[in-house]
């Protein structure tokens, strides 16, 4: 069963530092587009950061400069490191994956993130 799993959220003080990772598992002949994103509560799911195959990245422009993606190919894993967090970080964090010649969605059950005193 192909699958992707979250871990590394938790709580944090503001300012503070967090990654969290993202594996994948299962046969996958090809993992191509990744990304995080991420939900509030009361908010729609938004994009956080993307990653291609090729390693092109995009972010959005409320965690440019604070948030860094990157992934590991040959362990199949994505990471975001979060670092200068804000309370306006405080979401589920979701990985996301394009797999196979058809480009599937794929999707984790998400990691929780809080940032607060």
């Amino acid at each position: 069963q192909v699958q992707l799993v979250e871990s590394g959220g938790g709580l944090v003080q503001p300012g503070g530092s967090l990654r969290v990772s993202c594996a994948a598992s299962g046969t996958i002949f090809m993992l191509n587009d990744m990304g995080w994103y991420r939900q509030a509560p009361g908010k729609q799911r938004e994009l956080v950061a993307t990653i291609t195959n090729f390693g092109h990245i995009n972010y959005a422009d409320s965690v440019k400069g604070r948030f860094t993606i990157s992934r590991d190919n040959a362990k199949k894993t994505m990471y975001l490191q979060m670092n200068n967090l804000k309370p306006e970080d405080t979401a589920v964090y979701y990985c996301n994956a394009k797999i196979g010649v058809g480009n599937r969605d794929l999707w984790g059950r998400g990691t929780q993130v809080t940032v607060s005193s």
